[in-house]
């Protein structure tokens, strides 16, 4: 029997290494990624970091066409706290790509402005406030313009925490990005988040960890580079997150949105090069346990 969810299934570049971090590891060629994604029988990809597609929005829509893909979404980590810093036109370049793509939605992320996901600052209540007001500003945008924004708690972000993401849930209006591996690493619990707050899930991104290793990311004792190049995420079904109980409580509360498998990977060498780990591996891993989970089941 055919999953109800099987054409609602996306692919994410990071899942093949590819991220925006300077320095994150071996970097795959888009064509790679991108035919890979198709022979696996994926139905869509989110755009991955600036510089994985072409950058006019016409090209991107036409090299995803070609490997026989549609668009999802993109992830844009953009400055949200600071009252001198204007969000918006990075938005807007994204969201005219997204829709020459037919994509739907635009995932923004609460960056800190430094690279890297390693470290962030406290915000103070004015940065709070800009960051809440941002929010909405993009909501709104991209709503008058036929898109759904969210907000994608991140780790190393400005938004990471459990307090953090129900404070944003709370000031704003703007969906949530329900990563479910983000939210457990940040101290979250996606299971209970997903069924608290079924509303305002408007897109997702499914991962599955390792807890021990999640702890120590939070605790301190290892930054979150290190832990996701020693493999603190794994594919759907081999880590500690209860990615069947979230799909099930979405499905039945009637979300039609997207599921991203999204396992962030750093690579190391090519894959296959004096044995390095091949990512299409774990992506396989993660199609097949997200199509045969038993959505009836309560």
């Amino acid at each position: 029997m055919t999953s109800p969810i099987a054409q609602r299934i996306a692919g994410a570049p990071i899942s093949w290494g590819v991220c925006e971090v300077p320095g994150w590891g071996h970097q795959l060629a888009p064509d790679l990624v991108l035919r890979q994604m198709c022979e696996i029988g994926l139905a869509a990809t989110e755009f991955g970091p600036d510089g994985f597609l072409p950058d006019a929005p016409a090209d991107k829509a036409a090299t995803l066409a070609s490997h026989g893909l549609r668009a999802v979404g993109q992830f844009v980590p953009a400055v949200l706290h600071d009252p001198g810093h204007d969000p918006l036109p990075e938005v807007e370049r994204a969201i005219t790509g997204l829709l020459a793509a037919g994509a739907g939605t635009v995932v923004v992320a609460a960056a800190t402005g430094a690279d890297g996901y390693d470290q962030r600052p406290a915000l103070d209540a004015t940065g709070w406030s800009t960051l809440l007001a941002n929010l909405d500003r993009i909501s709104g945008t991209a709503d008058s313009r036929g898109l759904t924004a969210t907000l994608h708690p991140h780790v190393g972000t400005m938004v990471e925490t459990a307090e953090e993401v129900r404070r944003v849930l709370d000031g704003c209006g703007i969906g949530l990005c329900l990563d479910t591996g983000h939210l457990l690493v940040g101290g979250d619990d996606p299971v209970a988040l997903a069924a608290a707050a079924p509303d305002r899930v408007a897109h997702v991104h499914l991962k599955d960890v390792h807890r021990e290793m999640a702890d120590r990311v939070r605790s301190g004792a290892v930054s979150y580079t290190r832990a996701v190049a020693d493999g603190m995420y794994a594919p759907l079904g081999a880590g500690d997150v209860d990615i069947a109980s979230i799909v099930r409580g979405l499905e039945a509360h009637g979300y039609t949105g997207w599921y991203v498998l999204e396992q962030d990977t750093v690579l190391h060498a090519p894959p296959g090069e004096d044995g390095a780990h091949d990512p299409l591996d774990d992506v396989r891993a993660s199609l097949g346990h997200l199509l045969g989970l038993d959505l009836t089941e309560v």
